[in-house]
C-alpha cells in the first residue's frame, strides 16, 4: 500500500499513491490525479530540463530582501518576459543591476509545486551593456528638454475651481473609478469627459495622443488627467512614447499625469503641468475640499462679522464721545471763548484810541503854543502896532511915507485910520 498523497478533505481519505494512474494517458473522469500529483510530475519533468543562457533585458528588480534577488527580463525584440529568480552568490551579483540594464542570465527552469507556478532559477549574471529602452528614452528625454517641452515657464497653472474633468484612462480601470470617487468625495458637484484609450501596448501612444487632443479642444473641459494603475517597466512604456510627450507639452487645457505609482516615471510626466503620485492623488490635487472651503469660507465670515462688529463699536463710541462734550450738551459754551476774546479786543482797542487821542492832544497843544508865542497877535497883545498903507503894505520906515498920507494903525483891539503929518 502507497502513502496518502496528503491532507484530504474533512471526510475524503486520500488514494494510495499506488492506486493512482501511473501516466497521464492513463487518467480519467472517474480516476483523475489530485492536483498535487499533477503539480509534482509537472516539477519532476521540469527538473530534467537542461540550463541555459537567455540574453534580455530587466524591467522590473527587487534585490531588497538579503539574500535573495527576483527579476522580470523582458526579450530585446518581442513583447515577452520571464520570471527569473536566484539567491545567495546570484542575490549578491543581482544588486549591481538597475532597471532598464541589458544582461544574460544562466539558470535552469524552476517549478514551485505549491502553486504550480514556472519561473528561471538564476545562478549567474552578466551585463551586455545599457539597457536598449532605457537608453532611447534617456537619449529623447534629452533631446525634448533641449527643445524646451520641459520648461517651467511653460507649465499652465490649475484652475482652482475646475466644473468638468478631462479623463482619460483604459476602459473599466480602477484608475477611473479612483480619479471619480475621489475628486466627488471631494467636490461632488464636479463633472466629467471620459475617454478611455489603450494604456499600454502599440495602440496606447496614437490613442492617447487622439484623446488628448480631443478633450484640450472642448471648452467645457477645465483640466485633463491621463490616468494609469501601476505597471511594470515596459507596461508604462507608452507614456514615454515621443508623440504623447509632445502632445502633453502642446496641450493648452492645463493637463495632470497620474500614471503608476510614486516610484514610476515617464516622460509625460515631465511636459504635464502637473505630476501626481497616483490617480488617487490627481482628484485630491485637481479639485479643491468642499470642507476645507466651507472652513475657509464660515472663518472669513468671522473675520468680517468680527471686523464689522468692531468698526460699529467704534464709531458708536466716537459718537458717545461728541455727545458728551460740553459744546453738544451746553452749545453757549461754544460762544464763551470767542465773546472773552471780543470782549478783551474792546478794552484793548479803547485803550489804544484813548492813548492815540491823547497823543493828539498833546502834540495840538504843543503846535498851539508855538502857534501862539510865534503869532504876531502875540506882538500887538503887548502894545505895540503895525503900520500900513492903504494899499496894505507895511510901513517900516519913514520915507515910505509922505506928509497928508493915510495910513492903517492895527493894535491889539482893532485898526485905527490915521494921517501923517510929517515924516522925519
Amino acid at each position: 500500500m502507497g502513502a496518502p498523497v496528503g491532507p484530504a478533505p474533512s471526510g475524503l481519505a486520500p488514494k494510495p499513491l499506488d492506486q493512482l494512474p501511473r501516466l497521464a494517458r492513463d487518467t480519467t473522469e472517474e480516476d483523475p490525479w489530485p492536483v498535487s500529483v499533477l503539480s509534482q510530475k509537472y516539477h519532476d519533468a521540469v527538473a530534467r530540463w537542461p540550463g541555459a543562457w537567455v540574453e534580455g533585458q530587466i524591467v522590473e528588480i527587487n534585490t531588497r530582501r538579503t539574500g535573495s534577488a527576483y527579476l522580470t527580463l523582458r526579450d530585446n525584440f518581442e513583447d515577452i518576459s520571464i520570471n527569473v529568480m536566484g539567491f545567495r552568490a546570484f542575490a549578491t551579483q543581482a544588486r549591481e543591476f538597475r532597471q532598464g540594464d541589458r544582461v544574460v542570465v544562466h539558470g535552469r527552469p524552476d517549478l514551485w509545486i505549491k502553486q504550480t507556478r514556472l519561473s528561471f532559477m538564476a545562478d549567474r549574471i552578466k551585463r551586455v551593456g545599457t539597457g536598449d529602452l532605457k537608453e532611447q528614452i534617456d537619449q529623447l528625454r534629452r533631446k525634448l528638454k533641449g527643445e524646451g517641452l520641459f520648461d517651467a515657464e511653460n507649465k499652465v497653472p490649475l484652475p482652482e475651481f475646475p466644473r468638468r474633468i478631462g479623463l482619460i484612462c483604459a476602459p473599466k480601470a480602477r484608475a477611473e473609478g479612483d480619479v471619480i470617487t475621489n475628486a466627488r468625495l471631494r467636490w461632488p458637484t464636479i463633472e466629467f469627459s471620459v475617454v478611455h484609450a489603450h494604456v499600454q501596448g502599440p495602440q496606447c501612444p496614437p490613442e492617447v495622443v487622439e484623446a488628448i487632443q480631443k478633450l484640450d479642444a472642448d471648452p467645457a473641459v477645465d483640466v485633463i488627467i491621463v490616468a494609469r494603475g501601476g505597471g511594470s517597466f515596459e507596461d508604462l512604456l507608452g507614456f514615454s512614447d515621443e508623440s504623447v510627450v509632445r502632445a502633453t507639452a502642446a496641450c493648452v487645457t492645463p493637463i495632470v499625469s497620474a500614471i503608476g505609482h510614486e516610484d514610476d516615471w515617464t516622460l509625460i510626466d515631465l511636459a504635464a503641468d502637473l505630476r501626481a503620485s497616483t490617480p488617487t492623488d490627481a482628484a485630491k490635487r485637481v479639485v479643491p475640499d468642499l470642507v476645507e472651503q466651507e472652513g475657509i469660507i464660515q472663518e472669513a465670515r468671522m473675520r468680517i462679522n468680527a471686523r464689522i462688529q468692531n468698526m460699529v463699536e467704534g464709531e458708536t463710541r466716537l459718537i458717545e464721545g461728541y455727545a458728551n462734550r460740553p459744546s453738544l450738551t451746553k452749545p453757549q459754551t461754544m460762544l464763551d471763548k470767542p465773546q472773552r476774546l471780543v470782549d478783551e479786543s474792546l478794552v484793548r482797542l479803547d485803550i489804544a484810541l484813548r492813548r492815540i487821542v491823547d497823543d493828539a492832544s498833546l502834540t495840538v497843544e504843543k503846535l498851539q503854543s508855538s502857534l501862539t508865542a510865534l503869532s504876531p497877535q502875540s506882538t500887538l497883545d503887548r502894545g505895540y502896532a503895525v503900520v500900513q498903507t492903504l494899499d496894505g503894505k507895511v510901513v517900516v520906515s519913514p520915507q515910505q511915507v509922505q506928509a497928508d498920507q493915510d495910513l492903517t494903525l492895527t493894535v491889539k483891539e482893532g485898526r485905527i485910520e490915521t494921517k501923517v503929518v510929517s515924516g522925519q
